[in-house]
C-alpha cells in the first residue's frame, strides 16, 4: 500500500500531529510526505518528500490575521501551478491534514481523499461554535482544503467521526510538576505588546517568541526563541500556559493538567470555535491581552482534568487504512 500524507505547515499543531501519525503509517505502508506553508516553528523528524510554499495565514502585531500580509506575502499564482502540476498517480490512499494544494488537486481531478485533521471536526453540526457565525470563516473552513471524507480531532467526542486529541509521545513521556512560573506562546502578538501586559502581573513568565533570536530577561519575564526542546523542558514544570486558541497546544496543556488561558487570533474563526469549546469546558479566555482577566487566572487554582487515551494507532488501523 502506498500513501501520501499531506499536511499544513502554518502553525505548529499540524506538524505536532504529523510527528505522531507518520511513524505509525510507516508501520503499515510506504508513505510519502508533503508539506505546504511557511509559518511553523516545529520541525518534522526525518525527511519530507515534497515541500511547497503553499498559502499561509499571516498576522499583525496586535494578534489578528493580516489580510494585507496574506495577499502580499503569498504567491497564489505559484500555488495554482503547484495544484495543476502535482503528480498524485500511484497512491492507494491520500491523507490530508488541512493542506490546500493536495486537497484542491484531488478535487479538480475527482480523486478520493481522506481529511484527517482538527479542521475536519468543524464540518459536524455537533461541534461547538460561537453563537454569532462568521460567514467568511465558515467558507475558509469549508473550501481552504475541501474534502468529502473526514475524521476530525477535537477536545471531546462531539460526533462518532470526531476523535480525542493526538497527544505526542514527547508529551506523554514527560513527568509534569508545578514550579510557579508560567509559559507564554502567542506568536500572533509582538513581544512588545506581551511584555507591557506581563510586567503588570508579578509572577515569573517565560515567553517563547517567534521574533527573538536570543535569550534575554526583561524584569519578571524571560524571553526565548522558539525551541522545542527548551519549550518541553519548561512546559513540564510550569504552572500554566497562556497561548492562542489553537488545538494541539491547548490539548497538550489539558493532558498535562496545566492551567490554561487562551486568546483566539482575531478574525481566525477556527480559533474562535476552539475558544467557545474550551469556554464550555470551563477554560478561561479573552479576546485580547487583558491584564485583569490574566491576573484572575493566575490567582485561580482551578485545573481541568481530561481523559485523552493513546488511541491514534487503533484509529489509523481500524478507520484510516480501511477508508
Amino acid at each position: 500500500m502506498k500513501i501520501l500524507y499531506a499536511f499544513q505547515g502554518t502553525g505548529n499543531g499540524h506538524i505536532a500531529r504529523a510527528q505522531e501519525i507518520i511513524p505509525i503509517l510507516k508501520k503499515y505502508a510506504k508513505v510519502d510526505t508533503l508539506i505546504s506553508g511557511h509559518q511553523s516553528q516545529l520541525q518534522l523528524e526525518g525527511s519530507i518528500d515534497f515541500h511547497h510554499q503553499g498559502v499561509s495565514l499571516l498576522y499583525n502585531a496586535a494578534g489578528g490575521i493580516s489580510y494585507r500580509k496574506i495577499i502580499l506575502q503569498n504567491n497564489f499564482l505559484n500555488a495554482i501551478k503547484d495544484i495543476n502540476s502535482m503528480n498524485l498517480k500511484g497512491y492507494d490512499l491520500i491523507i490530508n491534514d488541512f493542506e490546500p494544494l493536495t486537497a484542491w488537486a484531488c478535487k479538480v481531478r475527482n480523486l478520493r481523499m481522506l481529511e484527517l485533521s482538527h479542521q475536519a471536526s468543524m464540518s459536524f453540526k455537533e461541534t461547538p461554535k460561537p453563537e454569532k457565525k462568521d460567514f467568511l470563516g465558515e467558507m475558509i473552513l469549508k473550501y481552504y482544503a475541501p474534502s468529502d471524507y473526514k475524521i476530525g480531532f477535537h477536545f471531546e467526542n462531539y460526533h462518532l467521526q470526531i476523535k480525542k486529541p493526538v497527544i505526542r509521545k514527547k508529551i506523554r513521556n514527560l513527568n509534569p510538576d508545578r514550579k510557579g512560573f508560567y509559559i507564554v506562546y502567542l506568536p500572533s502578538f509582538s513581544d512588545e505588546n506581551i511584555l507591557k501586559i506581563l510586567h503588570q502581573i508579578p509572577v515569573e513568565w517565560k515567553i517563547f517568541s517567534r521574533c527573538s533570536s536570543i535569550i534575554y530577561t526583561d524584569k519578571n519575564v524571560d524571553v526565548y526563541p522558539v525551541d522545542e526542546v527548551q519549550f518541553l523542558k519548561y512546559f513540564e514544570n510550569c504552572e500554566g500556559i497562556l497561548c492562542n486558541a489553537g488545538f494541539e497546544g491547548p490539548a497538550e496543556a489539558l493532558f498535562m493538567e496545566k492551567k490554561l488561558f487562551v486568546i483566539p487570533i482575531r478574525n481566525q474563526y477556527e480559533q474562535e470555535c476552539n475558544a467557545e469549546a474550551m469556554r464550555r469546558m470551563g477554560i478561561p479566555n479573552s479576546k485580547s491581552l487583558n491584564v485583569e482577566e490574566i491576573k484572575n487566572w493566575v490567582s485561580s487554582s482551578e485545573i481541568l482534568k481530561v481523559d485523552y487515551p493513546d488511541e491514534i494507532e487503533s484509529i489509523i488501523v481500524n478507520e484510516v487504512l480501511t477508508c
